[in-house]
Order: C-alpha cells, then structure tokens, then sequence
C-alpha cells in the first residue's frame, strides 16, 4: 500500500492507493491509479508533482488517516507530519521510502480510476523495508465509496 500525494496551486491532497506499478525501465516510469471519487484525483489532474509513500507496517494509522479520511470533509495532513517537498508537495515524515515524480501522462478508459504516469526524479528507499500489505488494512472503511463519481474541475 501506498500514500499518494500531490499539491496544485494552494491545494494540497492524498489518499491510500492500492493500485501501483512500475511501468517502464527506459524510461522510469511509474504508474498510479486514482479513484474518480477522491479529492486527490481532482487536485491531481491540475498537479505535475506526485510524491509516493511506501508504507511500512508500522504505518497502519497513516494508512487509516489517509484510506479512511476524506479531504472533501477534514485536513488530513493536519492530523501528520509531513514537510514540503518539490513544488509544494507534502512529503510524509513517517515514511522513509518514497519516490517524488513528475506527470508524464493520464489514461482514463472510463472506469472509476484514472491512471497517472509518473517519471521519478528522486526515489528514496531504506534499507531494510517491511511493506505494509492490503490484507493488513482489510477492515478500513474507505473515506470515499466506490460508487461516488465526481467529475474534475
């Protein structure tokens, strides 16, 4: 599991993300989906900035904060601590593996996620990383159902 964070102009968003991969090695390219329904996706299509936060399995309460919370209705990252990373992106203190990257590109085949392609420019990782799994989260309400669709700005 992973936070995904973004920030376009004086908006700041994230949210738990389950669906993530490399996508290319020549280019580096990673690959990130975002549930229509989040305010992370509407700030996303605005932003050219991501940071992505590998949690650990001591990161349950950020995983819960940030897969449970909506930003429509509370700050989450008033609940954390975090620090500013590249163009104002909110950089979680907490997690000491992440890649920020720059937006390459979306895809949206009319689903309810839109997929980002992300290029890394620093990819940070420790050395020792136990992940932090979804079967680990599996009772979290999520801050946002399935079925919600909203459409950007």
């Amino acid at each position: 599991m992973l936070v995904v964070t973004t920030a376009a102009g004086n908006e700041q968003a994230g949210c738990l993300v389950g669906f993530h991969s490399q996508s290319s090695i020549a280019p580096p390219q990673y690959v990130v989906w975002l549930s229509k329904a989040n305010r992370t996706f509407r700030i996303g299509v605005l932003a050219d900035q991501f940071a992505l936060h590998f949690l650990e399995s001591h990161n349950q309460p950020l995983a819960a904060l940030f897969g449970g919370t909506s930003g429509d209705d509370e700050d989450k990252f008033a609940q954390c601590s975090w620090h500013p990373g590249p163009r104002g992106v909110p950089l979680l203190d907490d997690c000491a593996a992440r890649i920020t990257a720059q937006r390459v590109a979306m895809h949206d085949d009319g689903g309810d996620h839109v997929c980002f392609v992300l290029r890394p420019d620093l990819v940070e990782l420790p050395s020792a990383f136990t992940p932090l799994e979804a079967g680990r989260i599996g009772d979290l309400t999520a801050g946002h159902a399935p079925s919600e669709r909203q459409q950007p700005c």
